[in-house]
């Protein structure tokens, strides 16, 4: 009899146990071994956890039940008895102090549990929550060690050690990121669906070459301007950089460069530290494919596929199904441009779809650019203790920039340590950097709040080109939408419309389009209606803006898309608020932040970048963000890893995917597409309104958007549609 791992299904073979279990087992050491070489304190006890519990992860599904399943063609049958739960059962026999490769082998379906909840099982901690099935694998566990041992052979090692010196939280998801990861690539490569790009030769950093390369394309891009001397001497400062410090931080005004400068530190960091790869973490999508184009012609060397060079990753593209699991986007080129949502829910989850990247990031430079915008306050506390961990004990190197930079490691309400993070770039060039900024604008308050007609008759009749940024997508689509109506068909053009509700490539040619515009300095009356995603990384100068009440981080980052090179002597940037109206939302993430900035402008307050780290210290004492902040970072203190990830969100609501495009549906639904695909052309929305619209599944975790979509407002086309629909259906009993 031949013992199977998984089954014959959809044209390919089955699998035998013997191969799924050698792969693997190859596979996830050889992941620990890479991981463990950037580990400061702990890569002996994470290979050996890793070693020790490869060869079993699988065991139960020698289980004679279990092969009976496995043996019938096409059979999508979940397995009758957990199989994770005998190799914990077999290692805790042969070492019951083998603490660490149990829990790898419990996780690695189920993911990372309550490590406090579990220790109160005392013997059957990391065992099923089921007590039928732990009776049944004690009954056949010899046979199946046995039988494990007939089939594969060799001497599974008995070494385990359960003293890890540095944070368990990180330690554990790294040991389970190495399992996961092997064992979910062969499975997906056994049927066909592992992405063909990751079966050819993976470019290495290579970063002295890729230096010389920025180098001779920044030098190029210089003319005789004061403003682009300052820019070079930054460059160089940047470059140059001989800070030793394992977290840095960059506070650069707009307009400095920073791209090109930032990436010149990295790539020299990178050198000194021998990393293997450099991370570009940003706040919103959009700006991606920006900083992507930049690094893809700055950056690619001779011979080399631009693609393969710098990674765009646009969304946390996680399956746990076997069947989809494949589309995971993971960690493998050697630049990788993500935003702040993949990057640091990745590190909060305790999911293995999720985690399975994880093990690529030690060894890196992470460059947290905009970082102001990464993250809500609530947060930093628990990724400013990660930030720590992965500088101090898996040689990372970060970097925290932004043009209003907080400097949140200085707040005591924040953290109880007092870590040193100095300036790349000396005080005297970021002086002379912000003169610039000085007089560029100025900030205004409209005292009562607006309807929307109010509101659009005021913006089309100050000079424009114009910026309005409101807190919401659905807000930003019913103004753009408002604003039409107002012009008409035949000025529609002077409306234009941004935000997360559009496929990513119908972003990117908005922003051309928005760029163009701006370019053409005949073409003013027109409007772009946005969201926050304009805010931070975008290259756009308007003549006026409008932001709605939102935080004083968020206006002054908006603030940089008006007058961005100060050649308008009377530049404005309005603050203004809405009345209630049963089309806006009100975004409750932001209700802190508004209050703080509302108070500011009472109390005539001037808005400037050095307000930033007050307006933080101001909103963490609002009594409901601190309580919260405290909360999440105990959860992770005592490895609470379900709590976690449930409370580490930096969009507030679960999102999922959907899908408007007819050909990726199908795709999709008959397994001809990969995760790249599925970036460019599905949109994130938030769970409840997948429920609240009944939209049905393609696959799991992607949906078919069958409401409407155009290339104007995107999904918001079908949701407006829908909600304008409801509405009229409700005065109408009302009637």
């Amino acid at each position: 009899m031949t013992y199977l791992a998984h089954s014959a299904r959809d044209g390919y073979p089955e699998q035998s146990y013997q191969e799924h279990t050698e792969n693997v087992q190859n596979n996830a050491c050889h992941n620990a071994e890479e991981t463990a070489r950037y580990a400061v304190l702990d890569g002996e006890t994470l290979y050996a956890s890793v070693k020790m519990a490869s060869p079993v992860h699988d065991m139960g599904k020698l289980d004679e039940e279990n092969q009976e399943v496995l043996h019938q063609k096409d059979n999508h049958a979940s397995l009758p008895l957990h199989h994770q739960d005998a190799g914990v059962a077999f290692l805790k026999k042969i070492n019951k102090d083998s603490l660490y490769p149990q829990l790898a082998v419990s996780a690695h379906h189920s993911g990372l549990p309550d490590i406090g909840l579990e220790g109160r099982r005392q013997e059957n901690c990391f065992r099923d929550q089921n007590k039928e099935t732990r009776n049944k694998v004690n009954v056949e566990i010899d046979s199946l060690a046995a039988l494990h041992q007939q089939l594969i052979g060799g001497e599974i090692s008995t070494f385990s050690s359960n003293n890890v010196c540095g944070d368990k939280g990180v330690f554990l998801r790294m040991m389970l990121s190495c399992l996961v990861d092997a064992d979910h690539t062969d499975t997906a490569r056994h049927y066909g669906k592992f992405p063909q790009e990751q079966d050819v030769y993976i470019p290495k950093l290579r970063a002295k070459e890729r230096l010389q390369r920025l180098d001779s394309n920044v030098s190029g891009l210089r003319d005789k301007s004061e403003r682009s001397k300052l820019r070079t001497e930054m460059y160089r400062a940047c470059r140059d950089c001989t800070v030793e410090a394992n977290i840095v931080a960059c506070n650069s005004p707009v307009g400095s460069a920073k791209t090109t400068a930032l990436m010149a530190y990295a790539l020299q960091q990178a050198i000194s530290r021998k990393s293997r790869r450099i991370f570009v973490v940003l706040p919103f999508t959009n700006i991606i494919s920006q900083s992507v184009e930049v690094y893809r012609e700055m950056l690619r060397l001779p011979g080399e596929n631009p693609e393969d060079v710098v990674a765009e990753l646009h969304h946390r593209a996680d399956f746990e199904n076997e069947e989809t699991r494949a589309l995971t986007a993971v960690w493998k080129a050697p630049i990788i441009v993500t935003t702040a949502v993949a990057f640091f829910e990745t590190m909060a989850s305790c999911m293995p779809a999720t985690l399975r990247r994880l093990h690529e990031l030690p060894g890196s430079v992470i460059l947290v650019d905009e970082a102001h915008a990464a993250l809500p306050v609530k947060l930093l506390p628990t990724a400013w203790r990660w930030m720590q961990v992965l500088a101090d004990e898996w040689s990372c190197h970060w970097i925290l920039a932004s043009g209003s930079l907080v400097e949140f490691w200085k707040l005591e309400e924040l953290t109880e340590t007092h870590r040193k993070v100095p300036q790349i770039v000396n005080m005297e060039l970021r002086n002379r950097l912000m003169q610039y900024e000085t007089n560029r604008i100025k900030f205004l308050r409209k005292l009562e709040p607006l309807d929307r007609v109010q509101l659009v008759k005021w913006v089309a009749s100050v000079p424009g080109p114009r910026l309005v940024i409101m807190n919401t997508v659905q807000n930003a689509a019913v103004i753009a939408e408002d604003m039409r109506a107002y012009y008409g068909e035949r000025q529609a053009c002077k409306v234009m419309h941004l935000s997360t509700a559009l496929e990513a490539g119908h972003i990117d040619k908005t922003i051309r389009d928005v760029r163009d515009r701006l370019k053409n300095e005949k073409d003013t009356d027109w409007t772009l209606v946005a969201t926050s995603c304009v805010e931070a990384g975008v290259d756009f100068s308007f003549k006026t803006g409008f932001r709605e009440m939102s935080s004083l981080i968020a206006l002054l980052q908006a603030a940089g898309r008006v007058n961005r090179n100060g050649l308008d002597n009377d530049a404005v940037i309005w603050t203004f608020e809405m009345q209630k109206d049963e089309m806006l939302t009100y975004n409750n993430g932001i209700k802190e932040a508004a209050y703080v900035l509302n108070h500011y402008f009472q109390k005539g307050v001037s808005i400037t970048p050095e307000l930033v780290t007050k307006s933080i210290r101001d909103e963490l004492r609002r009594q409901t963000v601190s309580d919260n902040a405290k909360y999440l970072l105990e959860a992770e203190t005592f490895l609470r890893f379900p709590e976690v990830q449930e409370n580490f969100r930096v969009i507030d609501d679960n999102t999922v995917f959907v899908v408007a495009d007819s050909e990726l549906k199908e795709q999709l639904r008959y397994g001809g597409c990969d995760w790249k695909t599925i970036q460019r052309k599905a949109v994130s929305v938030r769970r409840h309104k997948v429920e609240q619209l009944r939209l049905q599944p393609i696959i799991d975790g992607i949906y078919d958007w069958n409401l409407g979509y155009d290339n104007f407002l995107g999904i918001m086309r079908g949701i407006l549609s829908y909600q304008q629909s409801k509405t009229g259906l409700q005065k109408d009993k009302e009637g």
